[in-house]
């Protein structure tokens, strides 16, 4: 069902628009997690550290998913907003479209560099052969993922925060259930886990792109909308753009992080990778609660209410801080025992490294809040210079001072570089904010 974010009390209705995504973000955690907690157990901390190993360079191609879903989202969001129904629906095809072609030829550069990339980044001859087997299944179900995520972003962008929740659930579960099959019964080791993760994957991405083409034919328009548009394909990538070199600069960051955790040796791998896992938890979560910033900030700019923009920051806001006391408690107080989700106590050093880096960063989680629920606002105004800005100045300040300070602190000081990059970010973030960059009203007078 559609949902106009643009009349009722904001607060009540982003809580109820947000809680079916903070759901999802669970369920697509736990479908990450459960990959690294079942090769940990069932397969060896050498298969841990082999599929977190590859991540950051995962992360590379998630970018691109997730800056063509903020740039689709935003459109929509804004289009459905000020109810010009046509334009919204071709600018979901042009998307779909879009995404199809970049998924096929980033899947044939992928398959190439898979290997050479991993031999770039000086991971370990021991994980190698894991790493690119895993890394390479990945890269095949790259049109899954693509499609998967737009899909789900054009149901946020109507209002829609439920269904995406459904289909998540049960490809978690699908997940999980042939992990278990493929890693436990089949002894598939690393390779179980990629092709679990690749069916499930599969499965929910043609379940949701069907949803989504009965979604769009349900809305009445009284022309028939294009089904790909050059100047709509513009407009997206005014937003898409940026917000793909934004994640991408980001996840070359996190490669050359990745890089340094490297030549501390495979334990220190698997350390870093189960709790890189857990603060992803923390960080997709208060991300999803900036996406919904974004959708009710591109409706409610669409229809002219600018008011409520400002409400919908205040209880976004509100809410970011809450679910980071929730991951700050848990990460200071359990961090070792949710590590050992990942690990066997006999992983001692694993263990205390990851526990290390857990507590570190999550401490500085309510500044990483302040920070996402501004971007909110920023993302769904179309303001992505300003965006880019906070966020580029938090990747360089991680990537700079983690090479600095491992020097005299040995791999504690890559995890130290973390708070100083959230604590500067989230404060000009804010101030971009609080100057109404994001306004459109603004800029006219």
């Amino acid at each position: 069902m559609n949902k106009d974010l643009t009349t009722g009390k904001p607060a009540s209705v982003l809580l109820r628009f947000t809680l079916p995504m903070l759901l999802s973000v669970a369920f697509q955690q736990l479908y990450n997690i459960a990959d690294s907690v079942i090769a940990g157990k069932f397969a060896g901390e050498d298969a841990l550290a082999a599929v977190g190993a590859s991540y950051p360079v995962t992360m590379i191609f998630m970018a691109v998913a997730f800056g063509m879903n903020i740039g689709i989202s935003v459109v929509i969001s804004q289009l459905f907003g000020a109810k010009d129904f046509k334009e919204m629906k071709t600018a979901a095809y042009t998307g779909f479209i879009s995404v199809a072609v970049l998924g096929v030829v980033l899947t044939v550069v992928g398959t190439v560099l898979c290997e050479p990339i991993l031999r770039m980044l000086g991971t370990p001859e021991n994980i190698m052969e894991d790493t690119a087997l895993y890394l390479a299944i990945y890269i095949w179900g790259l049109l899954f993922l693509f499609i998967y995520n737009i899909s789900s972003g054009v149901f946020t962008s109507l209002g829609d925060s439920k269904t995406p929740l459904w289909f998540l659930i049960a490809s978690s579960v699908g997940n999980i259930v042939l992990d278990a099959v493929f890693v436990i019964i089949f002894h598939w080791g690393v390779g179980g886990v990629a092709w679990a993760t690749f069916l499930a994957q599969g499965v929910a991405s043609a379940c949701a792109f069907w949803a989504v083409l009965r979604r769009l034919k349900s809305v009445e328009t009284k022309e028939k909308p294009a089904l790909f548009s050059g100047a709509m394909l513009r407009r997206i990538s005014i937003v898409a753009i940026p917000s793909i070199l934004q994640q991408s600069f980001v996840s070359v960051g996190n490669l050359c992080i990745q890089g340094l955790v490297n030549g501390f040796g495979s334990s220190a791998i698997a350390g870093y990778s189960a709790g890189v896992k857990l603060n992803t938890f923390a960080i997709t979560s208060l991300t999803a609660l900036s996406n919904s910033v974004s959708s009710f900030t591109g409706q409610n700019i669409g229809a002219g209410k600018m008011e409520r923009v400002r409400s919908g920051f205040k209880a976004g806001l509100v809410m970011s801080l809450a679910v980071a006391l929730v991951f700050m408690g848990a990460y200071v107080f359990c961090g070792e025992n949710l590590l050992l989700l990942f690990m066997n106590s006999t992983s001692a050093e694993a263990i205390e490294i990851g526990k290390k880096f857990l507590l570190i960063v999550s401490l500085c989680y309510l500044f990483l809040a302040l920070k996402l629920a501004a971007d909110g606002v920023l993302r769904g105004a179309g303001a992505m210079v300003y965006f880019m800005i906070t966020t580029f100045l938090d990747l360089i300040l991680r990537v700079v001072l983690a090479f600095i300070l491992v020097h005299p602190f040995g791999i504690t000081g890559i995890w130290l570089s973390w708070p100083f990059g959230w604590v500067i970010s989230s404060t000009l973030s804010l101030a971009f904010y609080l100057f109404g960059v994001w306004n459109p009203l603004k800029k006219k007078a």
